[in-house]
Parts: structure tokens; sequence; C-alpha cells
């Protein structure tokens, strides 16, 4: 039966390291806050004029370059985003102009912390479909340029990094390959993680009372988004595995979305899973968003910590509200 295989990986991050002692200059916070809240330490931001294309260009060639393929080789780009390049035309096609290969299709996914999650999940359907042989997948994302850098945003500003991952799909009729997937979303917890302008439902889309109020800032209610979160993913995890008839012991590695360390670490000890088991990160990106289970992924497997044939269980849980899960044989 066909599927689809992980046949490279890439990520990138930008050089620039933005420590919780320089977020001091702009806010009322410290170390000891920000580490306590969030388990971060450290994240990567851009300098300059960078979109998130330009990250995952970069992430997409080491990808293809793992896979042993060239960009000439792909059929198709899916890019996952929160922060592309413009509003439109979307940082797929500008990413494919990037890598020099006008014609193939390519696809935008907009499902934020849980984007690399849904574009796996469409790009295994179209190999699985046969309308494809070999797909792109990019998460990639540049917070740094629309975050509020005052101690009004602190408690999102702190969360958000820089970056970029990607992940080259291929065709496959062998074992090692995806499994599964499960994805969830209920817009009716739209509003508690978003950006409220600019917007096509208001008219016009961006006035002056908007930006002093500093509604092209993203807003959050942590409560809410932890409360959601630590219920959510618990439950997708144990799902998926339940209707693969596996367990958690079946488990090699557990590649967790890099929001919040305290909720990664609620989770793991909701699942009783071993937290040697568990990949993080988050300590030095911060939140990537749809960059940050490619970027954990890659690292995991660059440290030697998955080894052929075994078990991988990605879970994700973001704005929309989206949630979701996959599950891999390595």
């Amino acid at each position: 039966m066909l599927g689809s295989r992980i046949a490279g990986m890439g990520h990138f991050v930008p050089e620039r390291v933005v420590t919780n002692d320089d977020m001091k200059q702009w806010m009322d916070t410290s170390d000891e806050w920000i580490h306590q809240r969030t388990g971060i330490r450290e994240r990567r931001w851009v300098e300059g004029d960078v979109g998130a294309s330009e990250l995952g260009e970069h992430a997409a060639r080491q990808a293809l370059a793992e896979a042993g393929m060239e960009a000439k080789d792909l059929d198709l780009i899916l890019f996952a985003t929160l922060s592309p390049d413009l509003n439109f035309p979307g940082s797929s096609c500008l990413l494919q102009a990037r890598l020099g290969v006008p014609g193939i299709a390519t696809l935008d996914i907009r499902n934020q912390c849980t984007g690399f999650l849904y574009g796996l999940s469409t790009a295994d359907a179209f190999i699985r479909s046969g309308m494809m042989k070999n797909v792109l997948v990019v998460g990639g994302e540049v917070h740094s340029s629309g975050l509020d850098l005052s101690t009004r945003g602190r408690d999102v500003t702190v969360l958000f990094g820089d970056g970029a991952g990607a992940a080259v799909l291929t065709a496959t009729d062998g074992e090692r390959r995806i499994i599964d997937h499960e994805l969830h979303a209920d817009g009716r917890y739209a509003e508690i993680l978003m950006v409220e302008a600019p917007a096509s439902r208001s008219n016009p889309r961006l006035t002056q009372e908007m930006i002093d109020r500093g509604a092209h800032f993203p807003k959050m209610d942590g409560k809410h988004v932890f409360k959601h979160a630590v219920e959510r993913i618990p439950e997708v995890a144990r799902s998926i595995l339940a209707r693969n008839n596996l367990t958690l012991d079946d488990v090699a590695l557990l590649v967790p979305h890099q929001a919040n360390m305290r909720i990664n670490e609620m989770v793991v000890r909701q699942l009783g899973f071993p937290p040697e088991k568990v990949v993080h990160n988050i300590q030095k990106y911060g939140n990537t968003t749809a960059a940050s289970i490619p970027i954990a992924l890659h690292e995991a497997a660059q440290e030697g910590r998955i080894k052929p044939g075994e078990i991988v269980l990605m879970v994700a849980f973001g704005a929309g509200l989206t949630w979701g899960a996959t599950l891999v044989r390595w």
C-alpha cells in the first residue's frame, strides 16, 4: 500500500540571540520571571528585512540535500506559517521562486502552531492518492517584527522566536512511513489567541485607533490557552495511539510543539511518559510556532535520538484553536 516517508529534514534559525536579560531594555521583566513561567532562556530574532520564506529557503535546501534531491524533483511545496512575508500572495509562492522551480504547485497552510502537522497530513494524503510523489513541507516564522516591545505586550512577546524547519516527503511502499494523523479545531475559542488587525472584517482594515490600542499585536488569554492545551494534547495522543493499536510504551520519542515548557511538562506528567524520551528546545529558541516541531524533530535526529524503525509521536496545539498528532515509523 502506497504511503509516504520523511526522506530528509532541515532547519534554520537566525544568528541573532535575544536573551531574557536583553528583554529588560524594552519592558519590565527579568530572566527569572520569564524562565519560571515559560522555560525560555533565549530566542533567535532576524535582523533587518527578512521574511518567513527566506528562513524557509535555508531549511528547505538542507532538507532536499539530506533527501538526496533537487528542488526540480518536487511536485508540491506546502508552507505553514502565521507570519507570511505579505498578506498576499502566499509565502509558498515566494519560496518556490527562491528555490527556482516555477510551475510546480504550492499551498499555504494557516493553522498556526499545528500548521506543520496539518502540512504533513496534506502532503501524506497527496502522496497516498498517487497525485504527488515528492512534497516539501516547510514551517517558517518571523515573529520578531510583529511583537509589542513594551511592558504592555510582555506576556506574549517573551515567548516568540524566529526560525524554520522543513521535511521532504516521498512515496514509499515500505514499513518506514507516516502511520497516521489526527487533526482537530474549535473556532469557538478563536479570540483567546489572535491578532485582531488589520482584518477584512473591519472597514477600514486598520485605523490609528487600532494601532494606538495595539490591536495589530498578538493577544493571548494565557490561562485559558494553558487549560485547553493540557487537556487536548494528552487526549489526541491517546486517541491516535489507540486507533493504531499502539500504547505509549511503543513510542520511542515524543516531539511536542514548543509553546511553553510548563505546558509540555504538564502533558508529560498526565500521560505518564518518560521525560527522557521527550524533545525540548524551547529554552534556546522560544516558540517558533509552525517551525517548532520540524526544528525539534530534526535536531533530535541529528543527535541520534531516533533509530530506524522506531515510532515517533508529534503533538501540537495552538491558535484557532487547533490541535493534532502525527505518528511516524522512522
